[in-house]
């Protein structure tokens, strides 16, 4: 008699087991936060919403939920993860005193949302220097990625609408420091607006723009080290002027919408006057062309402006638009960067496309919908997705090398987050001892390693 075998081996399940850890990974975010120095800093910044003989500090209960999103949560309630944890996690608060929280600061309007954003900005610069070469700076520059954001609504919410997708729900505008080809990036502004909000607004990209600059270290606030970078919804003369006002010296390269006058212009120049794009390892990029167009069509505009088209041949299956030439897919932007090469200037514009991985990271960190109903509340809760994507970039930045920089938020929870461990205590210490068959045991070892040998916050 033969017996069946299934491609999977029978194990038997009882409850009742003790001394595991769940997600034990999570430590590499905790210990990021020590050697930020980020709980003291929160903790510090909501001393005025502390209730009189709280058990709860409204910091911790903020990181709470900023560790529970990092680690695959998307509402108040998944804070549950954490608190079945408290030998990792500490002890954490009930979700009644979450919401409680929320709709607290939710009240406090600006104040509470200046009073994080504050204390952001000055762990993000301890952390910078703590990166040191990995540092998005480390090169004396910073690159600010300004985008938006479509957040679907799937009931009624204060100031969700019709977006210009035919969909409804919420349009954020975000803004993203880039940490080049060799990291990720990190937020630094989400500006919560109705999902009929226009891309094009000026006033919006100018307050978001603010927004992100007053979390970079001070000496990055105005001049040429920083360059803003986006698409064609920020080419808008209002936007471009407060760029490169007088004092703030701000480098920009913006997308520009291909006008009837750019499209003319394009058409009369001379092949002569096409210069090869090139790829990042500085090779010819195939089938695409760069060139600069002066004259009329820079009148208006900031001094200084250059304005730079691209041509190029259309992917298999790409269906040619109106403003296109010549079976050419034409794309347009300017910037004040002077003396460089065209096709430098093109490659850095067209790497801004890595905004789109920055959004990708955040729809899947916290971002796919806005789980409260009020916008106040909801402001509130991207605040703490920003922290989570915060500590989703510092984590990589300060612990991890090689590929495993690039680890998007999905990647981290699969291989390192979501490593279980057996949790010992011995000699009054408590020790979380992972398995060593989990082929990223060591790349989490090695990454706490890293982070004990950086020093503690003053």
């Amino acid at each position: 008699m033969k017996k069946r075998i299934g491609s999977y081996p029978r194990v038997r399940i009882e409850g009742g087991g003790r001394a595991v850890v769940s997600q034990a990974g999570g430590v590499l975010l905790v210990e990021t936060v020590r050697k930020a120095g980020l709980d003291a800093a929160i903790s510090e910044a909501l001393a005025p919403w502390r209730k009189a003989r709280a058990v709860h500090n409204p910091g911790k209960i903020l990181l709470d939920m900023a560790l529970a999103v990092a680690l695959g949560g998307d509402c108040l309630a998944d804070v549950a993860m954490l608190r079945c944890e408290p030998a990792v996690f500490g002890p954490v608060a009930s979700d009644p005193t979450v919401s409680r929280l929320i709709d607290t600061l939710a009240a406090s309007g600006e104040k509470a949302l200046q009073a994080i954003r504050a204390a952001r900005s000055e762990v993000r610069q301890r952390v910078w220097l703590l990166a040191g070469e990995n540092a998005p700076d480390a090169d004396g520059q910073v690159t600010v990625d300004l985008d938006g954001v479509l957040v679907i609504a799937h009931s009624d919410k204060e100031d969700a609408a019709a977006t210009w997708k035919k969909t409804y729900g919420h349009h954020p505008l975000t803004a993203f420091v880039d940490h080049g080809p060799g990291g990720t990036g990190e937020p630094v502004a989400a500006l919560l607006r109705p999902g009929n909000a226009g891309s094009n607004t000026a006033a919006d990209h100018i307050t978001t723009a603010q927004l992100a600059l007053a979390q970079l270290p001070k000496k990055y606030r105005c001049g040429r080290r920083t360059l803003i970078r986006t698409d064609s919804a920020g080419g808008t003369h209002d936007f471009v002027a407060w760029l490169a006002k007088r004092g703030r010296w701000l480098s920009y390269s913006v997308g520009m919408v291909i006008t009837e006058a750019i499209h003319s212009h394009v058409l009369k120049i001379p092949a002569s006057a096409w210069t090869s794009a090139i790829e990042t390892d500085g090779e010819v990029r195939d089938g695409a062309w760069v060139a600069e167009l002066t004259g009329d069509l820079l009148t208006g505009w900031p001094k200084g402006m250059r304005l730079i088209v691209r041509k190029e041949r259309p992917h298999p299956g790409a269906q040619l638009r109106i403003t296109d030439a010549d079976g050419m897919r034409i794309t347009c932007f300017a910037t004040n960067t002077p003396d460089r090469p065209i096709a430098e200037l093109e490659l850095r514009h067209r790497l801004r496309a890595r905004a789109e991985d920055r959004i990708r990271a955040a729809r899947a960190t916290g971002l796919r919908n806005l789980p409260l109903h009020d916008t106040a509340q909801n402001q509130v809760w991207l605040e703490i997705v920003q922290i989570a994507l915060d500590l989703l970039a510092w984590m990589p930045m300060l612990a991890l090398t090689g590929q495993a920089r690039l680890f998007e938020p999905r990647r981290l929870r699969f291989r390192l987050f979501s490593a279980a461990a057996q949790l010992v205590t011995t000699g009054r210490r408590r020790i979380l001892r992972l398995a060593r068959h989990w082929p990223w045991t060591y790349e989490i070892t090695g990454a706490l390693e890293r982070l004990a040998l950086l020093p503690n916050p003053g």
